[in-house]
């Protein structure tokens, strides 16, 4: 089968590699239809690794994906050949102390699509995956849809952990896709109002014409104060989705005391800080925000439902072939990409 493969920093080939085949009797075999290309991709791509999983040469990427139904293994009752699914990219192995403490994403044995020294990505013909990472779309949605539901499941998982009630005031620090699914969880969950900022113009506007109440640049604004007149009391909860160390910085200043902050962006560096004075005298909360745990279907339904629609959030697409020049857009922040996606 044919693959795109990452043969170095941001360089990437399509080869030949042999085609996946069921090995497990609760295994499913599926051909798939399209990719979306995450920030997490682009770490790979750029840079060869997210901390300490280092990318070894060649490697395929890629982890948002929706594909059909070609084979599943005896066990396999609940799919059958022909069926559009959305891929839940985490496999856990549901014996650890975390899985049966109900958190499978924390899973001692984790493994994850796309991920280096775990399992190889999905930007390749044919993929095999467990049946239960395997959720049904058919008559629901899309393809492009069903690559959404993976940020938008973080999106709901990062909501649903910092116990946001309706009528909080919450701010966003980031307009990329898993910001603006935090925007459109947080709305489709009852909150009172959405702050949001980014760097970037097209973001910003996509964030304002799609549910986000205040949106504003920190390269143009001082973003602390521009939200301070309108909410002297302070920010209720912020979720950081942008993985800079200035909307950290931005983020606790914007808290009320008694305020969360949900580190939901994944930063480049190996370290950040934090001012222990401002936090102390305010009694913030750290809350780390890691993938989705039990969401995708939740997301699924919000979006099947029409109770969300994250339609505007796909800003491009390109042929397979095309798949180096996608990698480049979104890695360039270029043509106000948000999120891209790659239809085999």
């Amino acid at each position: 089968m044919k693959a795109q493969v990452l043969t170095g920093i941001r360089q990437m080939e399509m080869r030949e590699i042999p085609s996946p085949k069921i090995t497990r009797d609760t295994d499913v075999l599926l051909k798939i239809e399209a990719v979306g290309v995450c920030g997490s991709d682009i770490h790979y791509y750029e840079t060869g690794r997210i901390g300490s999983q280092v990318v070894q040469y060649p490697f395929v990427v890629g982890h948002e994906c929706a594909g059909r139904v070609v084979e599943v293994g005896a066990s396999v009752k609940n799919l059958r050949p022909g069926q559009l699914v959305a891929v839940e990219p985490a496999v856990s192995c549901h014996q650890c102390d975390q899985c049966l403490a109900g958190r499978p994403h924390t899973c001692r044995k984790l493994v994850f699509l796309g991920c280096p020294g775990q399992i190889a990505g999905c930007l390749c013909e044919y993929l095999v995956m467990p049946a239960e990472c395997c959720f049904p779309i058919d008559d629901k949605l899309t393809a492009a849809q069903g690559i959404l539901c993976e940020p938008f499941a973080i999106g709901v998982y990062a909501v649903k952990q910092s116990q946001m009630q309706p009528g909080t005031k919450i701010a966003v620090l980031g307009a990329g896709p898993i910001g603006l699914s935090v925007m459109a969880a947080s709305k489709a969950l009852g909150v009172a109002k959405v702050y949001m900022t980014e760097i970037i113009e097209e973001r910003l506007r996509l964030a304002q014409n799609n549910g986000a109440d205040w949106v504003g640049n920190p390269n143009k604004e001082n973003i602390v104060t521009a939200i301070g007149r309108a909410e002297q009391d302070g920010i209720d909860i912020v979720y950081e989705c942008a993985g800079q160390q200035e909307a950290l910085d931005q983020g606790i200043e914007l808290l009320k005391p008694g305020g969360k902050m949900m580190l939901v962006g994944i930063p480049r560096e190996t370290r950040v800080s934090f001012s222990p004075d401002l936090m102390r005298r305010k009694e913030i909360t750290l809350i780390n925000v890691r993938r989705q745990n039990h969401c995708t279907q939740k997301a699924i339904d919000l979006l099947a439902a029409g109770k969300v629609n994250l339609d505007f959030m796909v800003t491009h697409r390109f042929d397979f072939s095309q798949t180096q020049k996608a990698f480049d857009l979104v890695a360039d922040y270029k043509d106000g990409a948000v999120k891209v996606i790659v239809k085999l």
